[in-house]
């Protein structure tokens, strides 16, 4: 016969005491989840803020060069001053390439006249009676806009005579000025303009002559070193759209084939593995070391042009490539395996299946990898100083294989200017437009995701 002992009922003592023990853990956990949510919250409120310094700081700075000092003249093509003759008309008989020299010689002579003669004028005319040094008359006006008078005249030499109202980029110094960029009390020596300009530039401010309106150079002008009042982004624009069309027509058939081979169709084995590891760490390769690729392979060996968009779009395209392949084929792995069975056990091939039923529901991760990709190709700098694009290039590439700069190098070209207080502000402005692309690219992307998503 066994005896079952029967354990003594707690003492009330140790009850309370456990209950005020687990009360307590409760409040040890309690107070750990409220401190870990406050932790959170404090590093989005931080990064938050520090976005928010970022795209205010570059805002402050780059609105205002969006607008520009601009000189509102009546502008008379004086016959006395340009009368050239009319341009030659091809008589008959005469050839093609007689005509042509011609015309040639008519313009060489159109571009010997002396156009700042014609500003100064409209400048007199608008300004009270006066002494004035044609120099400090002249210094108010961008010097390329003399240039816009000719290429008008050569396009309808019917103005000669006429009289015509322009609006005309101020130069950048009085730009500079009229904004208060400048401190005013510094002494003449130290000041950008001599005094009789600023007073001048001040005097046509104060009637309305000189006004404050849109920069349209800042899109339409190639960059100008004689003339940084009108120099543009058009030229590093261009390029950047002629890179990223190389991006996109090779990384995206590339990184998407690989995606799809190596997680799909490829054997497990060493080799794949190995494929796998040097696509990752590529990943994380300084985007400096794919210039000095470039540099080497495409210039040096394949003696492709320097400076040219096809180089820098085959440079990002080896940039861009393991962000590609990687986002594939996260997005290759999402898609369940029952999609896969499905397909298989009604007869599919594996082709048929990965094509016909797979990749159509990778749609969305594979459009938001390639434009992510892409976005990240067009803000990038360090690989295009190595090829050459930091060159000075005043002109507007016609194909891939034309001298070019990018708007990354356009804004590295401008931030180290020595008028500085001119292209500060104006760098900001180009950042702007910068983020501004980058912004819709991933606006893209999302609304493309949004629209091809499918829920299974």
């Amino acid at each position: 016969m066994t005896m079952q002992v029967v354990p003594e009922a707690a003492a009330p003592d140790d009850q309370a005491l456990r209950r005020e023990r687990v009360r307590a853990g409760l409040r040890r956990r309690r107070r750990a989840e409220s401190r870990f949510k406050a932790y959170g919250i404090a590093a989005v409120a931080a990064a938050v803020a520090f976005v928010a310094v970022l795209f205010g700081t570059v805002l402050v700075k780059g609105v205002p060069a969006f607008w520009q000092a601009k000189v509102t003249l009546d502008v008379t093509f004086d016959p006395a001053v340009i009368d050239v003759g009319s341009p030659p008309v091809q008589a008959a008989g005469e050839s093609e390439a007689t005509q042509a020299e011609a015309m040639r010689r008519w313009q060489r002579d159109v571009a010997l006249l002396d156009w700042n003669a014609l500003i100064e004028a409209a400048l007199r005319a608008q300004l009270p009676a006066g002494d004035y040094a044609a120099r400090d008359l002249t210094r108010l006006v961008a010097s390329n806009e003399r240039y816009r008078l000719r290429d008008m005249f050569v396009d309808d030499p019917g103005l000669l005579g006429r009289t015509v109202r322009l609006d005309l980029y101020a130069d950048a110094n009085v730009d500079v000025w009229l904004k208060g960029n400048i401190d005013r009390t510094l002494p003449d020596e130290r000041q950008q303009l001599p005094a009789t300009t600023r007073a001048l530039a001040d005097a046509l401010y104060k009637d309305g002559t000189i006004r404050m309106g849109f920069a349209g150079v800042l899109f339409t002008n190639v960059d100008s070193r004689t003339s940084p009042a009108t120099a543009g982004l058009l030229g590093g624009f261009v390029g950047s759209l002629y890179m990223m069309l190389v991006v996109i027509l090779l990384a995206v058939p590339i990184g998407v084939g690989s995606a799809v081979y190596l997680e799909e169709f490829a054997p497990r084995n060493r080799l794949t593995d190995l494929i796998e590891v040097n696509i990752n760490n590529l990943a994380a390769v300084p985007s400096i070391v794919f210039g000095l690729l470039g540099a080497a392979v495409f210039i040096n060996v394949f003696r492709l042009p320097l400076s040219a968009p096809i180089v820098g779009g085959l440079v990002l395209t080896l940039m861009t490539l393991p962000t590609i392949i990687i986002a594939t084929r996260a997005a290759l792995k999402a898609v369940p395996g029952s999609i896969r069975q499905a397909a298989l056990g009604l007869g599919a091939s594996r082709t048929q299946m990965v094509f016909h039923h797979v990749l159509p529901l990778t749609l969305p991760g594979m459009l938001t990898a390639t434009i992510i990709g892409v976005a990240q190709a067009l803000g990038e700098t360090a690989p295009l100083l190595l090829i050459g694009m930091s060159a000075f290039v005043a002109s507007v590439p016609a194909t891939p294989f034309d001298p070019s700069t990018a708007l990354p190098i356009q804004i590295f070209l401008w931030q180290g200017n020595e008028n500085r207080n001119f292209f500060e502000p104006r760098t900001s402005a180009a950042i702007i437009v910068l983020l501004g692309l980058m912004i819709l690219l991933n606006t893209i992307a999302i609304l493309l995701r949004q629209r091809f998503e499918r829920r299974w």
